[in-house]
Order: structure tokens, then C-alpha cells, then sequence
């Protein structure tokens, strides 16, 4: 099976099913030197877990992440790191009645067409909970980006038609984990728990999007023409599952707007260039300024609902599905750590590549 890999220097190779022995990632290229706090990357995963809140999947999985090599007295090797989560609480037993059926929106039919063969159990490799690796894998970026001062922040700015989209410089990003929801408004934040609340007792489940800023990322990322950094920011986003949409900067909005409002007009600040509006996003021809790197992320609301579906089995005969097991009503929540982790990888991945790309 190939794509499992992401990055060019500070690579990552995921491995493992929702309903296998565990999941976990190695990482390949991540300088010798840094320290390793566990207890950061044990944090990270807790924001990920299932079973968090009354509004997230009830499934209870510690996520207790086990280093298998790479690092010594806490400290990076230079050799690759191998992280492993064991799945404790699986019960495989609810998804025997879709052994033989195709789920609507899943990806049951195409893994079907492509492989001729799936795990039903849980969607085998095509489940969320092979993000957890990511997470961890992304809690090791985060750490050499600490280094560097540069910082990420996501937040649930919407929930189905409930929309929450201020000018970030105005939030209290420290606020973003005071509630389940994770969106820094504790008024939003509270229509948005009774949103996914009433969805999860009618059976059915709700989209959103979340937001993600980069703050303290420093110009120059970014490798033209194809790897241009929002690109590759694309690339890492949209291959989350059930993400349907990336837009950075303006987005979809910018195209009601005139260049002449539109453009970023530069200025300098002491030493520093700066831009007096930030439509492009932080990144121009492909190319970082300086600026923060902010976009939002669309996630579709989760296929597995409880009312009958109408869809057809392996022999093309048609059958009712209904939903079982244990799912999110909606993602958006648990969704807010794996953005940033991706984000992480990206900026990580391309700092790197920056060193490597002129003399010093």
C-alpha cells in the first residue's frame, strides 16, 4: 500500500488499523539534540483521545504513547523515532454487520475496488485513529519549533450554520481549551455544544471547520514551483479524514475583493519588513514572509449515522445499513490537535529544507 509517508526531510511513515494490536509512526530526519519532554507529547495526545467529553466518540483508549527508539536520556539520536499507541478497547463485534455491505460516504467500496479486500473492523486503515500517530508524530514538530519560536494555535471557528469568524488577533487564543468544543468564545463555544448535543440524539452527526494560525514562522519557507508551502499546507490538511476543504489568507472571500484592497502593502518595523494587512496569509509565491500563516479547514459531518441507509453489498444486491459502534457527532473537536499536527510537519519539514537550500 503506498502513501504512507509525508514529508521530504523531517519525514514520517504511519503504520497500524483502527481495530489491529496499535498504531504508530516512525520518523525519519528529525535533528539529533532536541529534547524530548514526554509529558508534552503524552498532552497532545490527550487533546486527540476518543472519549474526552460528552460531545466526542465514547470510545476509551489512554492513547499512552510508547518511544521506541530514536531518543536517549531524552534527547534525539539522529536515528529514526518510533512511537507505538496500543488499541485497548475495540469491539470489533459491532461492524460484523457490515462485513459484506458498503457504508454511504465511507470509504468501504473504494478500498473494496482498489485492495479486493478491507478491514470492516472500524474501517481498518481508513480510520481517524490513524491520526493519533500524526499527532504524535506532530507533538515532535511542535518541539523543534519551539526552538525556532514559532508556535501553532487551531480553534473550532464553526459548527454547522453556527459560524464563528472574528479577526484572530482579537482572541484570547489561551482560552481555546477551556471547553470540550475547543473554540476560544465561551458564547459560541456553548451554542456549539448544544448544536452537536441535539445532533447526537437524533442519530445523526454535524460538519464544521476549524481554524489554524502559524505565528512566528520567519520568511523564506516554501520550495517552488509544485512544493509551494500553502500547496503542501494543502496536501497535509486535506488528506485528514473527512477534511473536505482548505482555504488560507482571504480564501474563497478574497475573490469579492479589488487588488487595490486586496494587496498587502509593505512596511518596515526596525529591522523587520512587514505587510499592513495579511490577505495573502502569510505566504506569497508560494514563499513564507514573515507574516502569520492562518487558513481554515472544512470537515464534512461524520458518515456513520443511526437511521437507516439504504446502499447495496459485495454481489450489488441492495440492504439497509445502520449506524453502530461508537462515533463523533461531529469531529471538529478532536480534530483541532491533528490540524495542528500536519501544520507542524509541514513547517517543520520545510524549515529544514530552508537550511539545506543556500550556503551558510
Amino acid at each position: 500500500m503506498a502513501g504512507n509517508q509525508f514529508g521530504e526531510i523531517f519525514r514520517i511513515s504511519t503504520f497500524g488499523e483502527s481495530h489491529g494490536k496499535a498504531v504508530g509512526v516512525v520518523i525519519d530526519g528529525c535533528p539529533a539534540g532536541l529534547q524530548i519532554h514526554a509529558e508534552y507529547i503524552q498532552k497532545e495526545m490527550d487533546r486527540r483521545r476518543p472519549g474526552q467529553s460528552n460531545i466526542v466518540t465514547q470510545r476509551k483508549e489512554a492513547d499512552e504513547i510508547e518511544i521506541l527508539s530514536g531518543v536517549f536520556d531524552n534527547y534525539t539520536t539522529g536515528a529514526p523515532i518510533c512511537m507505538m499507541l496500543h488499541n485497548v478497547d475495540q469491539h470489533s463485534s459491532d461492524y460484523d454487520h457490515i462485513k459484506d455491505k458498503f457504508r454511504p460516504s465511507h470509504a468501504d467500496y473504494t478500498y473494496q475496488t482498489k485492495w479486493g479486500i478491507r478491514d470492516h473492523r472500524g474501517g481498518g486503515r481508513s480510520s481517524a485513529r490513524e491520526t493519533a500517530a500524526r499527532v504524535a508524530a506532530g507533538a515532535i514538530a511542535k518541539l523543534f519549533l519551539h526552538q525556532h519560536e514559532v508556535h501553532l494555535h487551531g480553534f473550532v471557528s464553526q459548527v454547522g450554520d453556527i459560524v464563528f469568524n472574528p479577526n484572530y488577533e482579537s482572541l484570547d487564543l489561551s482560552a481555546i481549551e477551556s471547553t470540550p468544543v475547543r473554540c476560544p468564545d465561551p458564547i459560541m463555544a456553548e451554542k456549539m455544544i448544544e448544536l452537536i448535543k441535539d445532533v447526537r440524539k437524533e442519530g445523526d452527526t454535524v460538519g464544521g471547520a476549524v481554524t489554524c494560525i502559524v505565528r512566528g514562522c520567519p520568511p523564506g519557507l516554501g520550495e517552488p514551483a509544485f512544493d509551494k508551502l500553502h500547496a503542501e499546507l494543502g496536501h497535509a490538511i486535506l488528506s485528514i479524514n473527512a477534511c473536505k476543504g482548505f482555504e488560507i489568507g482571504s480564501g474563497f472571500e478574497g475573490v469579492k475583493m479589488r487588488g487595490s484592497k486586496h494587496n498587502d502593502v509593505f512596511y518596515k518595523e526596525g529591522d523587520t519588513i512587514k505587510t499592513r494587512s495579511n490577505h495573502s496569509g502569510g505566504i506569497q509565491g508560494g514563499i513564507s514572509n514573515g507574516m502569520d500563516i492562518y487558513f481554515r479547514a472544512a470537515f464534512k459531518p461524520v458518515a456513520t449515522i443511526i437511521p437507516e441507509q439504504e446502499s447495496i453489498n459485495l454481489s450489488g444486491e441492495s440492504v439497509t445499513v445502520t449506524g453502530r459502534g461508537r462515533h463523533d457527532p461531529c469531529v471538529v473537536p478532536r480534530a483541532v490537535p491533528i490540524v495542528e499536527a500536519m501544520s507542524a510537519l509541514v513547517i517543520a519539514d520545510h524549515l529544514l529544507r530552508h537550511r539545506a537550500s543556500k550556503v551558510i
